[in-house]
């Protein structure tokens, strides 16, 4: 099950924030808590505030935004087994799947909602105070769990309902890794998504990168965001 899989994703995180929270609101790039921006419940301010956007934290040169921070290190937001930049403007939390209760229930719960193919979330970064609406996100998982590639085509298969998948090689920060852009059709929405990610393997595990916009539009102004993490990713 993917994270921003439309109605049903925000319905099991209103759930989760009940039994507990996993959301941990900790921002990288501002001291205030970070929010969530809801793909279903999107109103005229954030239409209008899309609409007067700069784009993925004001785009630089060569597609690339302009940085606000860093996710990754013990004592950022996010700590991971990579580190990367963080768009101007964006709002890094981490996800804390223990948060949620020690009930079987809601154990369960996060793990449905939390966790994609063989990778669990463990960061998310907001764009919406930069003006987009939309998320890049950073699934960990257990070392062992397979090389890029395998773990990548797992995450995107636990989609479910894509196509168009392109498949390429990528290299950050001496890491090798694998790439994809697809298409996801959200049945609950009615429409069809653009959605890049990426993976590598660390030896504490795979990561997976993923950018998750609230529709076509959105993910291209979001690109510049994934292309300053992908150009910055190294191991932490």
């Amino acid at each position: 099950m993917s994270i921003g899989a439309g109605t049903a994703w925000w319905a099991a995180v209103a759930a989760a924030v009940l039994l507990g929270g996993a959301l941990t609101g900790c921002s990288q790039t501002s001291d205030d808590d970070g929010h969530r921006a809801s793909r279903t419940q999107t109103t005229a301010g954030d239409t209008a505030t899309a609409g007067a956007r700069t784009g993925a934290g004001a785009k630089a040169a060569g597609g690339v935004a302009r940085r606000g921070g860093s996710v990754g290190a013990a004592m950022s937001a996010c700590p991971l087994p990579v580190s990367f930049d963080v768009a101007a403007g964006w709002k890094a939390s981490a996800v804390d799947p223990e948060a949620v209760g020690d009930s079987g229930q809601a154990k369960e719960l996060a793990d449905a909602v939390l966790r994609q193919g063989p990778v669990t979330a463990a960061c998310e970064i907001d764009a919406k105070p930069a003006g987009n609406i939309g998320f890049l996100r950073v699934y960990t998982g257990k070392s062992g769990s397979g090389d890029a590639r395998s773990v990548l085509r797992a995450f995107v298969a636990a989609e479910g309902d894509v196509s168009e998948e392109r498949y390429g090689p990528v290299t950050a920060g001496g890491l090798d890794g694998v790439e994809v852009e697809y298409r996801h059709r959200d049945r609950a929405l009615d429409e069809t998504t653009k959605e890049s990610a990426l993976a590598v393997v660390t030896p504490k595990g795979p990561v997976v990168l993923h950018l998750d916009g609230l529709d076509a539009e959105e993910h291209d102004h979001m690109l510049p965001a994934y292309e300053l993490a992908k150009r910055t990713l190294r191991p932490a």
